[in-house]
């Protein structure tokens, strides 16, 4: 019976966790906030290798921390590959 309690709570405080949505593929457009959003930035990454990786974070409109992954194209332009938002049960305090 105590197990079954245990149990029971863990499932209720696991289930209070959001976890942060992820989305990848070739259809993924930028929001405001991101690199790329309004189109490619005019300065272009011309020391950076082809293929490199460009990590960028930032607060969308709704306050949530977003993380997105661009890769270098040999046109030197930037391709968002992956966004991930990630949503606090706690708020929007995180750093």
């Amino acid at each position: 019976m105590r197990s079954l309690v245990i149990s029971g709570c863990l499932a209720m405080a696991l289930a209070g966790c959001t976890t942060g949505g992820m989305n990848s593929g070739p259809g993924l457009q930028p929001i405001p906030g991101s690199i790329t959003y309004g189109g490619q930035p005019r300065s272009r990454l011309t020391k950076a290798p082809v293929g490199s990786v460009v990590q960028h974070e930032f607060r969308n409109e709704f306050g949530e921390l977003t993380l997105e992954t661009y890769v270098v194209q040999p046109d030197r332009s930037l391709r968002l590959a992956t966004r991930r938002v990630v949503r606090s049960p706690f708020g929007n305090n995180d750093p």
